[in-house]
């Protein structure tokens, strides 16, 4: 918990930017019957049947001192989607970076070791020196700020049905322009010393 709140206090560096990196998934749902408009003294009326297409899920690189985020949209979340992912992340958004600061959570694809899953050795070494890796602890993803990120995407443009990914990705891509134009960052409050006063139930006691 402390490395990542450490790494919350260092100033903005575009040499070593801090990415925040989640997933999450979306159940993908088509209507049934048409909704019924919206009128005048009547608000629109939706069936609660629905009709399940499958699940997409959706890559969360947030960059909260720059207010900058990028959401990849895919079929799955295996091994090689993260990895492709994060070679985006190296090579697209962060060309010119000499090391890319990564918080992210303990999911089991989230880990060098997928690079060489879906890379030639060369390659997935090279990725490998591209990043710091910082990962939450167990339970304590809320110390992620792209969970903030994908708070707000699911209340701003995913809290209705959507029936297929064309569709998902269209949507998550406008908000994520107006975001981005916007440059909404996140302001993280709480730090060490903080978790010291508020957690000290976490920390071993010492017998003196």
């Amino acid at each position: 918990m402390e490395d990542v709140l450490d790494v919350y206090t260092q100033p903005y560096d575009p040499q070593r930017p801090l990415v925040c990196m989640d997933e999450m998934p979306k159940q993908l749902l088509a209507e049934t019957r048409q909704p019924l408009r919206l009128e005048p003294g009547q608000p629109e009326r939706v069936d609660y049947e629905y009709q399940r297409e499958g699940v997409a899920n959706l890559f969360m690189l947030f960059e909260p001192l720059a207010g900058k985020r990028y959401v990849e949209t895919t079929d799955r979340r295996t091994r090689q989607d993260w990895a492709e992912v994060m070679q985006k992340l190296s090579d697209e958004l962060y060309p010119e970076a000499d090391k890319i600061v990564v918080v992210l959570d303990n999911l089991n694809t989230h880990t060098p070791a997928s690079f060489y899953v879906a890379f030639e050795p060369k390659e997935a070494r090279r990725l490998t020196k591209r990043f710091e890796f910082h990962f939450t602890p167990k339970h304590g993803s809320w110390l992620n700020m792209a969970e903030i990120e994908l708070s707000a995407l699911v209340r701003q443009c995913l809290d209705r049905r959507i029936s297929d990914q064309e569709t998902l990705a269209q949507e998550v891509q406008a908000w994520q322009q107006r975001r981005n134009t916007e440059t909404v960052k996140v302001h993280w409050r709480f730090t060490t010393a903080d978790a010291r006063i508020k957690l000290r139930r976490l920390y071993p006691t010492i017998e003196t």
